[in-house]
């Protein structure tokens, strides 16, 4: 029917077409909300595992309250593909886009340089300064901090990339997620990187090493690309904003049933093993289906508060608005002052220290707010 050949063309030409996105406007804090979200997340689960240890928890800690924290992982690397995609995709065939990636890059070089002290921070309780000096090196990884070792390397590659994801037409961005995941999973399975570990670990991770793999999380910052993209129209159209949300809370929630559907009839058992991190260094099906699921709701429901729920939970946005500031400040805090000085591992119990990682959120949003006032009036 000629409708109907009009309809599949008009579908032919939208998954061929290039984006050609409006220009930013600025932060948007339904973004900081939703970094701050799982900044938070992140606090209290590094409080717990750094003062207590998994072991310690609980079984009513480790499922709801230690299990939600799942969502942090791929809610914030999800985040910093849309803050990529917001802040910068639009500017990729601008004059001064080299100006742009260089400060793209130095980013990455700041992040690498506190990526390394706290490395030391978090290892001086724990181990030597062989071990120390080894990890620097990259013969080992650490665990708490490893995160931003994964967004120092991408800052410094992912800039040359931007331009060319631009440029790529819709049906190929939105294959290439599930087509890269695939070829990092079989890459980490199949093939040993010439025997050389870390750069193994670095890239797809690795069983012995608890690193973030630049090709099997790469998916989840393009789905942030994506997710950016569609905020950018958003903004200029309402029907689009109307089309977003529920989309991303229906994928979401699609994922959880999925992850339910695979669980089943050990989904007990499956729920206690996501909480204990089992799935999650490499990636596997049911912990990311769990954790992704999780991070598009939550998502979902920033986007819907935007800068009413932004306002109402305001330390939270604030921990999102400066995520490194965040960082560093709540490592400090645990292992510096907790851990090292005041010798307080296994001291107190489960209760206590998921205490001390609620309140380290407010404290460390009163941090940020505090540096800024300082700087502001220097």
């Amino acid at each position: 029917m000629p409708e109907g050949n009009g309809t599949r063309r008009a579908i032919q030409v939208r998954l061929g077409e290039c984006p050609s996105l409006p220009a930013g406007q600025g932060r948007i804090e339904a973004i900081d909300l939703a970094r701050g979200v799982a900044i938070a997340l992140m606090i209290v689960s590094h409080a717990v595992s750094g003062l207590l240890g998994i072991g310690q928890v609980p079984e009513w800690g480790m499922v709801p309250i230690h299990l939600l924290t799942k969502f942090s992982s791929s809610l914030f690397i999800m985040v910093f593909g849309i803050a990529l995609a917001v802040a910068f995709l639009p500017k990729t065939d601008a004059s001064d886009w080299p100006r742009r990636r260089l400060k793209l890059m130095l980013r990455g070089v700041e992040v690498l340089f506190w990526y390394k002290v706290l490395t030391v921070v978090e290892m001086l309780p724990l181990y030597g300064p062989q071990d120390i000096l080894d990890t620097l090196l990259y013969q080992r990884f650490p665990i708490w901090v490893e995160i931003l070792g994964f967004y120092a390397i991408a800052l410094l590659w992912l800039p040359w990339v931007l331009p060319l994801w631009r440029r790529m037409p819709l049906w190929a961005r939105l294959v290439a997620p599930l087509a890269v995941a695939l070829l990092a999973g079989w890459l980490e399975r199949h093939f040993a990187f010439w025997g050389i570990e870390p750069l193994k670990a670095i890239l797809v991770e690795h069983d012995d090493h608890y690193t973030w793999g630049q090709l099997s999380r790469l998916p989840l910052v393009m789905l942030g690309l994506l997710i950016g993209e569609g905020m950018l129209r958003c903004r200029e159209r309402d029907a689009l904003r109307r089309r977003l949300v529920p989309a991303l809370a229906g994928v979401g929630a699609a994922m959880l049933l999925g992850f339910v559907g695979v669980s089943l009839p050990g989904l007990d058992e499956a729920l206690m093993a996501v909480a204990r991190n089992a799935g999650k260094h490499p990636p596997a099906l049911a912990f990311m289906l769990f954790s992704l699921g999780g991070a598009l709701l939550v998502l979902a429901l920033c986007l819907t508060g935007g800068a009413r729920a932004a306002a109402w939970l305001r330390p939270i946005t604030v921990v999102g608005s400066d995520a490194l500031a965040a960082f560093i400040f709540h490592i400090v805090v645990i292992f510096g002052v907790f851990r090292l000085l005041l010798e307080a591992w296994q001291v107190y119990g489960y209760p206590q220290v998921l205490g001390i990682g609620l309140a380290l959120v407010p404290a460390t949003a009163a941090w940020i707010a505090l540096t800024r006032w300082i700087g502001a009036r220097s």
